[in-house]
């Protein structure tokens, strides 16, 4: 077993076909567990159903589909075995960082082999002079924002759970600092990638971190988002930024939706650089109290945060005040000391915990809607009377700042009827962003794209945008769905 490992490793991947990957009753064969432990060791491959079950469902309501087999590689060689190994057997790939996706996309649907990259933990560079860092994917964004904290830097990205930075990166992330800092798209400059057949990939070349190259195909691009479809990412080099003089962040409470929505509009319109600007409905607003015991008004909020000079800050506090209050803001609540504004941003990161308390035993389903800012007010009211009228128990939340806004609808997931009608609510609200068709529902995201969406025209997933020669180029083995999932939460898992 060996010996054949270490003769296909030396020609760059394995034979095709070369153990019966699957028993009579469909389980993988024991000559094939023993090749992926002779490859990672065999405490780092696991088949109990326990470990199975772990990891075969994420934070959604969609229900535990688990793998065959998991297995924890140590390193970005035992990654590329693995890879080689896999796709020379035709069996699907699921990569799992922290399980805190929302959009079932760590199901494996068909099975196959979950690879868990926690182990690869480990922070390989950092270049504070180019504010850049390089990461293995078992690295979350609260570690790096912790070993980054003498250096005068920080990475901004921030979806809410403490997901890895590599899923963050493989489901193109963003989060309530992406109105001023970007989303993930916008902070990674080079991915170290293993394509399916094993082999590896420096989509900027080797040890670069140029913040801008007009040279060549742009393939960090192509990789950001393409959850977990294209290949496994080890390493990731994320653009860093300098930790603010001042910071200071707000609540205020609105007599309607419609007047925090324009609010939000007017900030962004009047040049207010504002850092995050969060919109919470009064039902959210309601549940966070509850959930992360603070005393806000229920009623349509924004939360708020600037970032700058003391000077500066003062200037745009009052601004943002002025407008706030043209549009019938009340209560307007500043949290200057550091104390005050974490506890107020962990209500806001809790939300959906929040929102998941309203019925106990229920499962979460949310919405992903972007659209233009200057529809935003229309298409949020619209939505929000939607909601009333469906009768069903949900919550909005959302990026306001970038137009990106959440349904999140508690669901009973044995309740058929019920079902029915969250998914209808989904499709409904589909229907009515005509704009750009920029809205990314979740149950169109039960899982990641499978190879048919890359090579079938037709699917919805890539329908009017799949370049001809991504299929030729990238072909897998017949009939092999090369890689299964995502999963955290807008990110791997």
């Amino acid at each position: 077993m060996a010996s054949l490992l270490r003769a296909a490793a030396t020609l760059g991947l394995f034979p095709r076909r070369g153990y019966c990957s699957r028993g009579a009753q469909g389980e993988l064969s024991k000559g094939f567990v023993e090749a992926l432990k002779a490859v990672v060791g065999s405490s780092h491959v696991s088949t109990a159903a326990a470990h199975r079950e772990q990891h075969g469902h994420d934070e959604s309501m969609h229900r535990c589909q688990p793998p065959d087999v998991v297995v924890w590689p140590q390193n970005v060689e035992q990654v590329s075995r693995l890879a080689a190994l896999c796709y020379s057997q035709g069996l699907p790939i699921i990569p799992f960082g922290t399980g805190t996706g929302l959009e079932g996309g760590v199901c494996a649907v068909q099975g196959g082999v979950c690879i868990n990259l926690t182990h690869m933990d480990r922070i390989l560079k950092l270049n504070p002079e180019d504010f850049s860092v390089v990461v293995e994917p078992g690295v979350t964004r609260k570690a790096l924002n912790t070993y980054l904290r003498d250096s005068g830097l920080w990475f901004p990205v921030d979806p809410g759970a403490d997901a890895s930075l590599c899923g963050m990166v493989a489901t193109g992330a963003s989060g309530t600092n992406a109105v001023r800092y970007g989303t993930m798209r916008d902070n990674v400059l080079n991915l170290e990638v293993v394509l399916p057949g094993g082999r590896l990939l420096h989509t900027a070349g080797l040890g670069r971190h140029f913040r801008k190259s007009a040279a060549g195909y742009n393939l960090t691009g192509l990789f950001v988002g393409s959850e977990g479809t294209l290949g496994l990412i080890t390493a990731a080099t994320l653009r860093l930024h300098p930790v603010p003089e001042a910071t200071v962040a707000a609540t205020c409470a609105f007599p309607s939706v419609q007047a925090a929505v324009d609010t939000t509009v007017h900030i962004l319109q009047a040049a207010v650089p504002v850092a995050r600007i969060e919109f919470l409905d009064e039902v959210m607003m309601d549940a966070c109290n509850r959930h992360s015991q603070l005393n806000c008004p229920v009623a349509p909020t924004l939360f708020l945060e600037f970032h700058g000079s003391e000077q500066a800050l003062a200037e745009q506090i009052q601004r943002a005040e002025e407008i706030a209050g043209h549009n019938g803001a009340s209560l307007f609540s500043w949290a200057k000391e550091a104390e005050e504004r974490r506890r107020l941003w962990a209500a806001r990161h809790s939300a959906w915990y929040a929102a998941l308390a309203l019925r106990p035993g229920c499962k979460g389903y949310s919405t992903d809607v972007c659209v233009p800012i200057s529809r935003l007010p229309e298409i949020l009211v619209q939505t929000k009377e939607d909601l009333k009228a469906s009768g069903l128990t949900g919550t909005i939340v959302g990026h306001v700042g970038d137009g990106n806004f959440h349904c999140i609808l508690l669901v009973d997931p044995e309740d058929t009827e019920e079902v029915r009608r969250v998914m209808a609510f989904g499709e409904q609200l589909g229907r009515k962003i005509e704009l750009g068709r920029a809205a990314w529902m979740a149950h169109e995201r039960q899982t990641s794209p499978t190879w048919e969406a890359w090579t079938n025209p037709d699917h919805p997933h890539l329908r009017n945008r799949q370049p001809g020669w991504i299929p030729r180029t990238l072909q897998p083995a017949e009939g092999c769905r090369v890689l299964g999932g995502s999963g955290s939460r807008w990110g791997w898992g």
